[in-house]
């Protein structure tokens, strides 16, 4: 796991070249604080930069950036290629010189050289963003992986395109410039992140999931925008083709069949994952998906692995005491920690810092922590990130289900005089506290006019009216939501997919990265095993969910391994109780950030609508909790860049 940078553009000094580069490669130092390096060709304007965190291959055969054994391809790399000692014996028929070591990379680095890199990118088992430049084509190729679990920026800056792990070290070059796109903030204020392929910045990109852009000198010359960046992007995996398939092709055996078909992915995707020469242990938050990785983790090790949890003060946000029961059951060494508002509260001045560009998920507090305490034990660690998203999980999957199921057939005359009525019930009860907020909020789900616009309002932190004036006109933004496949037309199909292209990369993937990688810890979810991906698209609907619970496969998979009793409880999700928090300890940071004169110095919210926001949320009047978070967290990067 490491950061990597570079620049494309027109020819420079050596030693202009080489000043650019080594302070890129500072500002992700976090990243990757065991080793530094830069590679360049200043006549042909191009120059790579990493930062290495070891984690295979200890020594220095394992630095980068790389050079191939025919010396046409260096690659600088950020990422894990789990079946590379497979690959290794492929590539070792037609290979001529020994092998320089035993890293990945050199693998990932041969596998470009012998099959190019579409081929390569297709055989990959692995979470990678990677930029190789091709000296015989003059060509520069950026890649990211199937799920989208490490991060890669690219745009223009000055008159070159830069490229990066994260966007701090875009700041570090000479003419680069702080601007605001609305429309990507517009989103942030909606959704809470910043969907692929907008970034904070204005011209500069996230290269989304399961693509890669090949890029040369010439195009290095022009502006990208927004749409000319869109065309030049290739996809290698597609999410909607897998879907399809997994329709088309059934899994053709019984409930007991399907759970050892899944344990037997699960148990190879979790050996690939263990494999490092450093220290490895899991994040066990007491739930499902993360005690079933603990359990075949230790299943699979000789010794008790490292288990890592945090927990709350308040009863219905802690996991803690499920997660010692756990821990206890599979005889792992237990690490727990109880996250209060005051420890919180340290952390928030970071978060600018730690997330790089507005990042508005409360629970990134509890995952920052939980990180920078397991990495004072181990190098890697393992999660269960991805199995919400493919084995329904979330409850608001549920109540979208149920809910649509209710209202859908409902004419758009019987919807415009229901939100009428709801219009006016909240109107009058503003004085009942929570009720007409409640109101307020049901009024625009019920205007929604299809199953999917129903649920891109459930997904909205802020729908209410109060929360909407904030955002000056224009702001609201477009929907980031993925085409869905018009085969796709079960509903809990449809919110899964959305969920797997939007939220779990761009919200869940990019949280991670960030607090992870804040605190140089590799984070591994083996559910995100592409072959378990897809072989989730083939199971039947019921071994999803079965009407009253979801994640039905998992838990069949799960009580052959641990007492049925420690496993059936109600689902807590990995968050802060932000509502109360924003009341209570976190009210003096919240109004010093959101005083009028800050609002207005920005200029990009508008002050008397952000005033009415938190007073109606001090009052007690509405939960806007979830809908002041992303414009404290705007505020915060901002007078952190500013």
């Amino acid at each position: 796991m490491c950061g990597i940078a570079g620049i494309l553009g027109p020819s420079a000094s050596e030693t202009e070249m080489a000043i650019r580069l080594s302070a890129m490669a500072d500002a992700l130092k976090h990243r990757g604080p065991d080793a530094s390096g830069t590679w360049s060709d200043a006549p042909a304007g191009v120059g790579l930069a990493h930062r290495r965190l070891s984690i295979l291959d200890l020594s220095v055969m394992g630095n980068q950036p790389m050079v191939s054994e025919n010396g046409r391809f260096v690659i600088s790399y950020n990422g894990e290629v789990y079946n590379h000692q497979e690959l290794r014996k492929e590539l070792e028929k037609t290979r001529t010189l020994p092998w320089r070591g035993r890293s990945d990379t050199e693998v990932l680095l041969t596998a470009i050289e012998r099959w190019g890199v579409r081929a390569s990118l297709e055989r990959i088992n692995g979470m990678f963003a990677f930029a190789v430049w091709d000296r015989e084509e003059r060509k520069l190729t950026l890649a990211r992986d199937r799920m989208g679990e490490k991060p890669l920026y690219v745009g223009r800056v000055g008159d070159s395109v830069a490229f990066a792990s994260e966007l701090k070290a875009f700041r570090r070059l000479p003419r680069w410039k702080h601007t605001v796109d609305r429309q990507a903030l517009g989103l942030l204020l909606r959704f809470g992140y910043i969907p692929a392929p907008l970034s904070i910045h204005e011209g500069i990109f996230k290269l989304p999931a399961a693509t890669f852009v090949e890029l040369g000198a010439e195009q290095a010359a022009v502006p990208l925008s927004l749409q000319e960046f869109a065309s030049q992007v290739n996809t290698y995996w597609s999410l909607s083709r897998v879907a399809l398939q997994g329709l088309l092709q059934p899994f053709p055996g019984d409930d007991e069949e399907a759970a050892a078909a899944l344990q037997s992915l699960l148990d190879d995707a979790v050996r690939l994952r263990m494999e490092a020469d450093v220290p490895v242990g899991v994040l066990l938050s007491g739930g499902l998906d993360s005690s079933l990785v603990a359990a075949l983790m230790q299943r699979q090790s000789s010794r008790p692995i490292r288990t890592f949890t945090i927990g709350f003060q308040e009863d219905r946000f802690d996991e803690a005491g499920y997660a010692q029961r756990i821990a206890d059951r599979i005889g792992s060494e237990h690490t727990p920690f109880r996250l209060s508002p005051e420890r919180a509260m340290d952390m928030i001045p970071s978060l600018p810092q730690v997330y790089d560009e507005p990042f508005a998920d409360p629970s990134q507090i509890p995952t920052l922590l939980v990180a920078a305490i397991a990495r004072q034990h181990v190098t890697v660690a393992l999660s269960g990130d991805g199995g919400d998203e493919l084995f329904f999980g979330y409850g608001r999957y549920f109540d979208a289900h149920r809910i649509w199921r209710y209202i859908g057939g409902w004419r758009t005359s019987t919807r415009r005089r229901m939100a009428s009525l709801l219009n006016g019930a909240s109107r009058m009860a503003r004085g009942w506290g929570r009720w007409g907020f409640r109101m307020s909020r049901l009024q625009h789900r019920i205007t929604s006019q299809s199953f999917d616009d129903y649920y891109a309002n459930l997904l909205s932190l802020s729908l209410t009216p109060t929360a909407q004036r904030c955002w000056p006109k224009g702001l609201a933004g477009t929907s980031p939501f993925p085409t869905i496949p018009y085969q796709l037309e079960n509903a809990a199909r449809r919110m899964m997919f959305t969920d797997q292209c939007l939220y779990l990369p761009e919200d869940i993937l990019t949280k991670v990265d960030r607090a992870s990688m804040a605190v140089a810890l590799e984070m591994r979810p083996p559910l995100l095993d592409h072959r378990i991906v897809e072989f989730s698209w083939r199971l039947p609907e019921s071994l999803r969910f079965n009407g009253r619970e979801g994640k039905v496969l998992l838990r069949k998979l799960l009580h052959r391994l641990l007492p049925q009793e420690l496993l059936d409880r109600p689902k807590h999700g990995f968050d802060i109780p932000v509502d109360a928090w924003l009341r209570q300890p976190l009210r003096s940071w919240m109004l010093d950030l959101l005083n009028q004169d800050g609002i207005k110095r920005g200029g990009y919210l508008d002050p008397k609508s952000v005033a009415t926001l938190v007073d109606e949320h001090l009052s007690g009047y509405g939960d806007h909790g979830y809908a002041l978070w992303p414009v404290l967290m705007f505020q915060s990067w901002l007078r952190f860049n500013g």
